[in-house]
């Protein structure tokens, strides 16, 4: 029989990603920051390679990352709305980390077990955050995609990627539930 933890049942079962605009300070200090890092970096990593690394974008980097977007919504020909709406999680922003994935050559390892890796450790993170007591969002958007912004911006080298923006911060408000996924909709199951 298991040794079940209903805690933690619990907090997954009733887990809620905080909308990043409604997001405030204060937001966790590096001492505070650390651990939820240390839990995030316990995800799954098939051969150990750490196809993962993080870049903490505190308030004073939002507003250079701001401008970045813009500048490269317009060099891409983006539309105004675009072009806002790529910059916004920076203006908005307090604090987020970044959760780069970076692809290793693996004879074993193919390069979309990295890349579920690295979303594992961003939904470790945007977890711990949340059984921390903060509020917590993962973001992307267009930015995030952009091998310009991603390089001139961030300073990722060729075989690196944005596998997400895990904003942090202290929720104003907590969002109201929304409907969930039938599982019995979405389910098969074998038997023989």
């Amino acid at each position: 029989m298991p040794d079940p933890n209903p805690a933690a049942l619990d907090f997954l079962m009733t887990r809620r990603s905080r909308p990043a605009k409604t997001l405030t300070t204060p937001v966790p200090t590096r001492e505070q920051l650390t651990p939820l890092l240390q839990a995030a970096a316990r995800s799954p990593d098939h051969g150990k390679l750490e196809p993962w690394r993080f870049i903490i974008i505190e308030k004073p980097a939002m507003a250079r990352l701001a401008e970045a977007a813009s500048a490269r919504g317009a060099a891409l020909g983006l539309d105004d709305d675009q072009i806002t709406k790529g910059r916004g999680q920076f203006d908005n922003g307090n604090l987020a980390v970044a959760v780069i994935e970076v692809q290793k050559p693996s004879d074993k390892i193919p390069p979309i077990e990295q890349s579920y890796s690295a979303g594992c450790v961003c939904l470790a993170l945007l977890n711990a955050a949340l059984a921390s007591g903060w509020g917590a969002n993962w973001l992307s958007g267009w930015p995030s995609h952009d091998a310009g912004f991603c390089t001139g911006a961030l300073g990722l080298a060729p075989q690196e990627r944005v596998a997400g923006f895990i904003h942090i911060g202290t929720e104003r408000a907590a969002p109201p539930e929304r409907p969930r996924p039938d599982v019995a909709g979405i389910t098969t199951w074998l038997s023989a």
